[in-house]
């Protein structure tokens, strides 16, 4: 049992928002400044779930039944959300991971383009940029990346997922797909807890920065808030990068794999409380 399970809710609402502050005030103080960050700030503007929220500690809907018997049962609308994140989880569970995609979907969204997605260079050439996508077998099965790929780089993908066949495709070894946990367990919520969400966001957090060390822009100058580290390019052009890539989406994915397990299991236990 972890120390923060032997707290009182506010003892561990405290510890929740101090779990968190390290991400969330940088973030604050870069908006109230007007100052964007291309990589951290993603997680608060391309999630739907703002910072109050994330700071926001809830035990759950398990949780309050059992301790109060007062919590609310979930409403139809809820209860068709929660079986849809359940469908698509437990789809991508059973699914193998693929640990051969390199990141190549970053690369893609810039392929044949004069404008990039992000306030960055180029670490390439844009020729040579375009040269290393057309040069490796893309397999993105994400919607939510592909869906951003350039017209040119439509055709290169050998899967075509679309918004309304995900369990189909999604797979537990992809990058946006281990990011997205995050987005289940906030779209559940206050059903799940908020510790099980604060797990989900230090996953997406640090799959984030994998994101965009593998992409193929130059981030020199950039750190690795709230560490403070500078910025390393994993060149998934190289072998050396390649092997670096897949051993960190292998971590990914065994963080990711708890977590996983743990919405599937809340999942299936409102459902089963609320027939």
């Amino acid at each position: 049992m972890r120390v923060v399970d032997r707290l009182n809710d506010d003892e561990r609402a405290a510890a929740h928002a101090a779990r968190l502050a390290p991400y969330v005030t940088p973030h604050l103080e870069r908006r109230a400044a007007g100052v964007k960050h291309p990589v951290h700030d993603f997680l608060f503007t391309y999630y739907n779930f703002r910072p109050a929220q994330l700071l926001r500690w809830n035990p759950g809907f398990e949780v309050e039944s059992r301790t109060s018997g007062s919590a609310e049962r979930p409403t139809h609308s809820q209860l068709a959300r929660v079986a849809q994140v359940h469908e698509l989880l437990v789809a991508t569970a059973a699914r193998a991971g693929n640990f051969g995609c390199f990141g190549l979907h970053e690369w893609a969204m810039v392929h044949g383009s004069e404008e990039n997605r992000h306030p960055m260079p180029l670490r390439l050439s844009a020729a040579d940029t375009d040269r290393v996508t057309e040069s490796h077998r893309i397999t993105c099965s994400h919607f939510d990346a592909f869906r951003f790929f350039t017209p040119s780089a439509v055709g290169m993908n050998s899967l075509q997922p679309r918004s309304d066949d995900r369990p189909a495709y999604e797979q537990p070894a992809c990058l946006h797909g281990g990011m997205d946990l995050y987005k289940h367990a906030y779209r559940l919520a206050p059903l799940i807890g908020s510790d099980l969400i604060a797990d989900a966001f230090e996953l997406a957090w640090d799959i984030r920065i994998l994101d965009m060390r593998a992409a193929p822009y130059n981030m020199t100058g950039w750190t690795l808030d709230p560490t403070g580290e500078e910025w390393t390019p994993v060149a998934i052009e190289t072998p050396e990068g390649k092997a670096e890539y897949v051993r960190l989406q292998r971590e990914f994915a065994e963080r990711g794999a708890p977590i996983r397990a743990a919405l599937i299991a809340a999942c299936e236990r409102v459902l089963s409380t609320c027939p």
